[in-house]
This record gives structure tokens, C-alpha cells and sequence, in this order.
């Protein structure tokens, strides 16, 4: 398996992962999450994001050239607050793994390279967001060295 940048262009390949993420999340909250995005909307969506200069993604790809999965972080610098320290922080915002490739360590290995990155772009913090529901990603981060350290709740107006 190789790890790689995607560039913006690129983002068609990420869309079928992206759509299965998104349907488990849609699954678990429907209140939440809009079910069945059109790819092209997804595609034009990742594109503008991709492009935005604090954002990377990574790609991880089969020696056939198969998208095994991919992840994809923000670097932000935060000033110092008389409640906070000064910190730059990558946020990881989405990883997903193709279920063919799931556990044989890609997502481990996708997280493992933006660690490198984003220390050696400066990073002092790294942070992920990641559903209750969702345990695999639960045990990723935690085997990775990342811990909870809070807990938001929502209420939302029911349709």
C-alpha cells in the first residue's frame, strides 16, 4: 500500500467512500443527515474543500492503484487564551477504509502518515471527531494514542 496527497481534481475517487460513510451515519442519525446525496455535489463539495490551503487529504492505494481509503485533516493555528494555550492543531475530519481493505491496518496507516505530516508541519495537537456509534472508529483513534477529552450533546427540532 502507498500513501499519497490528493489533489482536488482527484476527488471523483473519493466519493464512493465517502458515500458509504455517510450512509452509516445517515443510518444511526437520520435527524442529522441528509440520506442519498447526489455523487456530483459530494464531488463539487470535496473539491472546494480540497482546495482550501489548510486542507489535506490523504489517499491509500493498492499496488493496482485501488482506493484502499482515505483521510482527510485540517491544520489550525489557535492563539492563546487566559483559558487555553496556544496550539496548532490538526483536526482529522473524515477516514474511511473500503470494506475489502478493512482490518489489515489501513486506517492505521492513514492516520500514522498524517501524524507524520502534521508534526513535522508543527502540529502540537491532533484531534478527530468521531459518532458514538461508531466503534470502529472509536477503536482506531484510541489504539492510535488518542483519548476523549469532551463530550458534546445535541437536541435538534424534530420535522
Amino acid at each position: 500500500m502507498r500513501i499519497s496527497p490528493l489533489d482536488p481534481h482527484e476527488a471523483p475517487r473519493l466519493v464512493p467512500l465517502l458515500q458509504d460513510l455517510h450512509a452509516l451515519h445517515v443510518a444511526h442519525q437520520p435527524a442529522r443527515y441528509p440520506a442519498d446525496p447526489a455523487p456530483d455535489a459530494l464531488t463539487l463539495w470535496l473539491q472546494e474543500w480540497l482546495s482550501q490551503p489548510q486542507t489535506v487529504a490523504l489517499l491509500a492505494l493498492s499496488p493496482q492503484d485501488a482506493v484502499m481509503g482515505y483521510l482527510i485533516y485540517e491544520v489550525e493555528d489557535r492563539t492563546a487564551l487566559p483559558v487555553r494555550a496556544a496550539e496548532r492543531r490538526a483536526m482529522v475530519h473524515h477516514i474511511a477504509v473500503a470494506k475489502p481493505f478493512r482490518r489489515i491496518g489501513v486506517g492505521k496507516t492513514l492516520m500514522a502518515e498524517m501524524k507524520r505530516r502534521a508534526l513535522a508541519d508543527g502540529a502540537t495537537v491532533i484531534g478527530v471527531t468521531y459518532a458514538p456509534f461508531n466503534t470502529a472508529s472509536a477503536g482506531l483513534m484510541q489504539s492510535m494514542g488518542l483519548q476523549p477529552v469532551t463530550t458534546v450533546a445535541e437536541w435538534r427540532l424534530e420535522d
